[in-house]
């Protein structure tokens, strides 16, 4: 693993410099000046302890509140059949993540503000607006995801929801990067009382390991619609937008660099392990309390599906699945809050870190703690309607915009003047280019499906192949046009400076925003750019109409 020491004195893009400093983790420290080289295996290990956190993290507050019911939902209505999506989506997982970790580690700058910077005003304004509209609506899921554990648990739902906030709020005001990310790291462990809930319940595991290998679609042509509908769910709530926005700034935040990248990707890959292995706990456990009962192919909420485990495994494994619910409810409001404060921070350059103490960052700590409170409110005023409504609308908005939030990650991984000797590679930009295809034909069905509940398997079956023949018109386009998004040469590659060595890769980071060239916008990247938009803003128009046409018709 690559140990450079970056030189202290070159300028950089960090905006906060409370971002520069000795990495601080939940599991040990790494000093600035610490420019051992790490040979030996133990040395290695410590470092890695100390690094550990930004992808554990990201990864499991995705096995949130909303990841509970769909992975419920698949479970209870579908068995173990679709338990080979979560295989497909470890690459996806995978490659978006490494992009924003690199990103993170090499420019020192969030993603809001590079996208401000890189493609002006209106996609910046654009990129924090639905990221605070979207985080406030999945925070609301994650209160309600407490009230339905609280219920379980026989607690009052009301102080289940204010005590919830309060140690939400508390953890992060505590003016230390380390004793937060502490006890984010004791919840991302609290996540595993789903392992003694998988063996009470006791899946068939022969049948769990056949149904993860080998794809299958349950029901039938006549019910594709539904099991798509339930697929799209499965993505959306294991690839989120927020995703993006959190673990760089929070790779930024901890204080990562270049110099660490090897192993930050090793903690990546944990918090993968654990967020697939979770999610597929859960598909199984709900499959196994339900098959053969009258509850099958009826899901509700997380609430019956914990009531459904007591009635199979007994009260135990009920109660250990509902404080798995609230673990999971409380890990992803802090990451999707957090998420928020940070973008906002970094665009309007409000001092944005937990290292601060709340009077060095009080607009910081303020949209953190408004955020949160509004949510909780929202949560207890609601109804069982709204709420539903509300839960609804997330779950399509976060469709509508992640396909646009993969492409502009893709757009910033290949532009030189950011990531310099960092920029993609042929392969990434292949791969990544074909996750955001299958991502917008995705997002065009879920939208459809919300605007036309009675959409049939013909009109998605006609999405779908008019997405792949738009698919392959635009490679080919581009395949002919000679100018692939990897093309590099030496100078371009290291931003002017000529091809690096390993070492020099190593040390190398964005330069100060206002140093950098501005892109070229070339007509291909204007057209792009405005079939995106207009893409985006009919999707939002078609939602809204649906989402206030089912509140009136209520």
């Amino acid at each position: 693993m690559t140990d450079t020491m970056l030189d202290p004195t070159v300028p950089t893009a960090v905006l906060d410099d409370a971002h520069t400093g000795d990495i601080k983790g939940a599991l040990g420290t790494i000093r600035l000046d610490d420019t051992t080289p790490r040979h030996a295996l133990s040395a290695r290990f410590r470092t890695l302890l100390a690094v550990i956190g930004p992808g554990l993290i990201v990864m499991v507050g995705d096995n949130d509140a909303g990841a509970f019911s769909t992975y419920g939902q698949a479970g209870q209505n579908y068995g173990t059949q679709l338990l080979w999506t979560l295989l497909l989506l470890v690459p996806v997982l995978y490659v978006n993540q490494e992009m924003v970790l690199r990103l993170g580690a090499v420019t020192g700058v969030g993603h809001a503000r590079l996208i401000l910077e890189r493609f002006g005003r209106f996609w910046g304004a654009f990129s924090v607006i639905d990221l605070f509209l979207l985080n406030a609506l999945t925070l609301v899921t994650e209160f309600i995801g407490v009230t339905l554990a609280a219920g379980y648990l026989g607690l009052p739902k009301a102080a289940s929801v204010v005590l919830a906030a309060a140690v939400i709020i508390a953890s992060a005001f505590t003016g230390s990067f380390q004793r937060f990310e502490r006890v984010a790291v004791t919840l991302c462990a609290g996540s595993l009382l789903l392992v003694p809930v998988y063996f009470l319940v006791h899946p068939k595991t022969s049948q769990m390991a056949h149904d993860l290998t080998v794809p299958s679609m349950p029901g039938g042509s006549g019910q594709l619609a539904a099991v798509m509908l339930v697929i799209i769910s499965i993505v959306g709530t294991t690839v989120a937008p927020w995703q993006l926005f959190f673990q760089q700034s929070y790779v930024i935040d901890k204080r990562i660099t270049p110099r660490f990248m090897t192993y930050e990707k090793v903690d990546l890959w944990i918090g993968i392990v654990v967020v697939i292995v979770g999610a597929a706990a859960m598909i199984g456990i709900t499959a196994a309390a339900f098959a053969g009962t009258d509850g099958a192919g009826g899901f509700s909420d997380a609430g019956a599906v914990a009531r459904g485990i007591e009635a199979r495994a007994g009260h135990l494994a009920g109660v250990l699945f509902a404080v798995a619910l609230l673990d999971a409810s409380i890990i992803g409001a802090f990451a999707v809050s957090l998420s928020t404060a940070y973008a906002i921070g970094d665009v309007f350059g409000i001092r944005h870190s937990l290292h601060r103490g709340v009077k060095g960052a009080k607009g910081f700590y303020g949209i953190y703690a408004g955020l949160v409170t509004v949510a909780a409110a929202i949560t207890l005023l609601s109804t069982e309607y709204t709420q539903g409504l509300m839960t609804q609308f997330v779950q399509v908005l976060a469709g509508v915009l992640l396909p646009s939030a993969t492409v502009f990650l893709l757009l910033l991984c290949n532009d030189r003047e950011v990531l310099g000797p960092w920029v993609n590679g042929p392969r990434t930009n292949a791969f990544t280019s074909a996750v955001v295809g299958v991502l917008v034909m995705l997002s065009l069905i879920l939208t459809a499906s919300v605007v036309w509940p009675d959409i049939s398997s013909r009109a998605i079956l006609w999405i779908m192949t008019g997405c792949g023949v738009a698919g392959v018109l635009v490679a080919g386009y581009a395949f002919a046009a000679g100018r692939p998004a990897c093309a590099e040469g030496p100078a371009e590659r290291a931003g002017g400076r000529g091809r690096p060595g390993p070492e020099a890769r190593g040390e190398w980071r964005m330069p100060p925003l206002d140093t950098l060239a501005k892109p070229v916008m070339s007509t291909t990247r204007k057209v792009g750019m405005g079939a995106l938009r207009a893409y985006l803003l009919l999707a939002m128009v078609m939602v809204i109409i649906k989402i206030v046409q089912t509140a009136l018709g209520h």
